[in-house]
């Protein structure tokens, strides 16, 4: 299942692409390097042709749409070969339409009556966003007495310093970060960069107890 695999990977590459040529340099950097995950988000017009370009080139790869404000968008990244979907909000419209296709969906909460409704729409997964803005480490620790049942992806001010405190939460399925793939890098083209990034992500992460499945 989708979410025993991110899981796994403990880590979340959210990806901004420009130029969808970088799609498969990028994708094989992240494989190669260890970590065969991303989230493209669809915030700018290359989103999906990358999505198919990476799912394309590298099957095995989990690679997840994010920014999904709509179910036309979720339609659209589900063409594009995407695995699973992720938003910055809830929105009901987008969730009953990913429930009716029976499609891994993730999306964004940061407030007590967000989870609440995230449950009500017979969710288990979230997306905590934006992490560090939303109070972090010690507002997950708050939410896991009475939601204990649910699980989340922080995304949002995730970077090594915090990321080993965030995978010791038991609430905590994966993190979700753009630290190892910075938009810089991808235009400049330094692939070997963001291998070496993607490297010491991985390594930093395998120091961390096991998420939850």
């Amino acid at each position: 299942m989708i979410f025993e695999q991110l899981a796994k990977m403990k880590i979340v590459p959210v990806i901004t692409l420009y130029n969808t040529e970088d799609a498969v340099p990028l994708a094989k950097a992240l494989c190669e390097s260890g970590l065969p995950c991303a989230e493209v988000t669809f915030r700018t017009d290359a989103a999906a042709d990358a999505i198919r370009k990476m799912t394309s080139a590298f099957p095995q790869m989990l690679v997840g749409a994010g920014t999904i404000l709509s179910p036309a968008q979720a339609d659209c990244a589900i063409a594009a070969g995407a695995k699973f979907l992720v938003s910055p909000g809830l929105n009901p419209d987008t969730v009953r339409h990913c429930i009716k296709m029976n499609f891994p969906f993730i999306p964004g909460v940061c407030t007590p009556s967000e989870v609440e409704q995230g449950i009500s729409l017979g969710l288990d997964v979230l997306k905590f966003f934006p992490a560090e803005a939303a109070g972090g480490i010690a507002m997950l620790r708050a939410i896991l007495a009475p939601y204990g049942a649910v699980r989340f992806m922080p995304t949002g001010g995730i970077s090594p310093k915090n990321l080993p405190e965030y995978l010791a939460l038991k609430n905590v399925i994966a993190c979700g970060g753009s630290w190892m793939v910075p938009p810089n890098l991808i235009e400049a083209g330094n692939f070997a960069e963001i291998s070496r990034l993607t490297r010491e992500a991985v390594k930093g992460a395998a120091k961390c107890p096991a998420t939850t499945s």
